[in-house]
């Protein structure tokens, strides 16, 4: 019984052997894992940019209305 040794139900633990389709699984999460940052990482890069140019935006209007006659 796995749970009165303490060990977990879970493959790929130490001392498990995985099911022939596990180890598939397991290497679509990663990859699925891996696209997630990765498309995470992408927002904050789009935010940045967005941020940056609203800001840039905001300053040469600053610059237009100060500059009007």
């Amino acid at each position: 019984m796995p749970e009165e040794s303490g060990e977990s139900e879970q493959p790929g633990k130490l001392g498990e052997s995985l099911q022939p389709g596990e180890a598939g699984e397991l290497s679509l999460e990663r990859r699925r894992l891996a696209e997630e940052k990765k498309n995470e990482r992408y927002v904050w890069w789009y935010l940045a940019y967005f941020l940056f140019g609203i800001h840039l935006v905001a300053f040469v209007m600053i610059y237009a209305v100060l500059h009007a006659k």
